[in-house]
Order: structure tokens, then sequence, then C-alpha cells
């Protein structure tokens, strides 16, 4: 892997709304591969670069994403702004453990046509040139099905070309027509992924997998394969070889939200450094230990 890996990843940021005890609203951006970007962007510190790949509108939030991502040293050159488009909204509601509840507004989001308007084709163009190329079964959900199609091949190309394809599986089946159309998406694209992040739960919700063996062996190609399990070990199988690393307890846990971005990010940041499955994992339990004793998606830096 280049010593300054060119990453890109592909998905819809929103704007996001945290539901307080008192009734109030606080207002935010977030989604999943958007916290994931901001999370590898820095975890990776000095090392490589970061685009996000997506469509906004061209409408203030949309303004106010934009310098937030500029301001963590994401790259824009691969970000659509669509005339008369909005982003998509959604609202996070916790209970006293701290488990989170989502309600989105996403119909009429500018990211479901970022693959399919004219501006896009030399952002597909330009995907296959990247050292790794991010992106997650929400990802798949928004893009619809020629979206998803235009994705594929160049998840192809990218793979020919000697980059690494990265997917966090992300299920969200209130995004789906059913769970058939789901299924169809992710074994397509599963075909054409090097590190799948996977968390057991959505593996379990759209597979009907029993256990983490019938997830591993769901995936014989697949050399990089990361099972995460919440508050329990990561299990991972890298190149035929198996590891189990604990979770790190906290002490409360106040929100969730962007505990599986965070883990995948510095998962991943820790691998493109070199580092072993095991540090890597490690590395994951880390942030994801501090982001859900935060509030909202993206803690501030330290």
């Amino acid at each position: 892997m280049n010593t300054a890996p060119r990453i890109a990843l592909i998905g819809e940021c929103m704007i996001e709304l945290q539901h307080r005890a008192d009734g109030s609203l606080h207002q935010s951006f977030g989604g999943d591969t958007l916290n994931a970007a901001v999370y590898l962007r820095r975890e990776l510190g000095d090392t490589g670069s970061v685009d996000y790949v997506t469509a906004l509108g061209d409408d203030s939030f949309s303004d106010a994403m934009c310098q937030q991502w500029a301001d963590e040293d994401l790259g824009l050159g691969m970000v659509q702004r669509l005339p008369g488009r909005l982003p998509g909204l959604y609202c996070i509601q916790t209970d006293s453990n701290g488990e989170r509840k989502f309600l989105y507004w996403r119909n009429e989001a500018a990211v479901r046509d970022c693959f399919t308007t004219p501006a896009a084709e030399p952002i597909l163009a330009a995907l296959p040139d990247y050292d790794v190329v991010y992106f997650s079964g929400i990802t798949l959900a928004v893009l619809g099905e020629i979206g998803r199609g235009r994705l594929l091949q160049a998840l192809i190309e990218t793979r020919r070309r000697g980059g690494k394809v990265v997917f966090d599986n992300n299920y969200r089946p209130c995004l789906w027509a059913s769970v058939e159309a789901a299924r169809a998406a992710y074994r397509t694209v599963l075909a054409e992924v090097d590190i799948a992040l996977l968390t057991e739960d959505d593996e379990r919700a759209l597979f009907g997998y029993g256990d983490s063996e019938q997830v591993f062996a769901a995936y014989p190609a697949i050399e990089d394969v990361v099972l995460k399990r919440g508050a329990d070990e990561c299990l991972i199988r890298c190149k035929g070889e198996r590891f189990a690393v604990p979770a790190l307890k906290v002490e409360k846990v106040v929100d969730t939200t962007a505990a599986g971005d965070s883990f995948s990010a510095a998962y991943l940041a820790s691998r493109l450094k070199g580092n072993s499955p095991e540090q890597a994992a490690l590395a994951g339990h880390r942030l994801a230990s501090r982001v859900i004793q935060v509030p909202g998606a993206l803690i501030p830096r330290l």
C-alpha cells in the first residue's frame, strides 16, 4: 500500500438533530461514511488524503457541511452541488442506556442522484485511481439501483488497478424495499470487497446468520473480515488467521451513535499504517470507547 494513501469514502451526510432530555434539539451533521471519513482523517494524522464523495444541494446547510469538512481537512473535489436540492435529515433519540433510535427524512436527498448526473462521470472515472475506496450498506441503499450498478463497475476497476475496496455492512431495513432486494445488492458488491467491516447484529438481521462462524463461512474470498459485536470482543479473520480482541469497558455510555463508524475508521487507519489486525482492533476500541461517552456522531477534536 502507498505510504501516503489516497482514500475515497462514498455516502451521505445529513443534517443531524439530537433530541435532548429537556425536549430541545441540537443541530449538527452526520452520516455513517462521513463519520468514518472524519475519524479516519484524524487517525491518519499527516498520512495520506481523505476525500468524501457525495451530492449536496445549494442551500445554507450544504454550505455549512462543506465548511465543516474543509475544517476537518477532508477533500471536497468529489462533492457535487445540485441546484435546488437539499441534504437529508435525521433525528437521534437515546434512551437511559445510551441506545439510540433514528427518525429519517431523506427521500428527496440530493445524494440519491450522486451517480446519475452528467457531473458524476468524471467522479466515477476518478474513483479507480484511489488506493482505498470505502462505502457502506447505507451507501448502497441511498444510491438506488442505477447508482449501485455504476458504483460496482468503479469497484471492479479499482481492484483491477490494485486498489483496495472496504465495505461496512450498516444494514438499515427501512431504506430497502425488501430484505430480498437488500440481500441481492449486498451479495453483488461483497464479491468485490477486500476488507469487510461487519456488525454481527446486521449480518443476523439481513442474512439470518446464527453465529460468527456462519458469518466468516459466508465470505471465504475476503482477505480481511472484521466482526464488530458491540460491547463484546470483536472477531477478525485475516489471511486465514483468527483474532479476538476485547472491547474497552466504559463507566457510562451516553450515546452509541457512530460507535461502529469510529471503530471502522481507527481500524482502517491502523492497518494502513502497517499495524497488525490486533493492534488495529485495539485502536478501534479505543476510539469507539471515547465516542460513546459524548452525545452525537462526531466528538470534538483533542
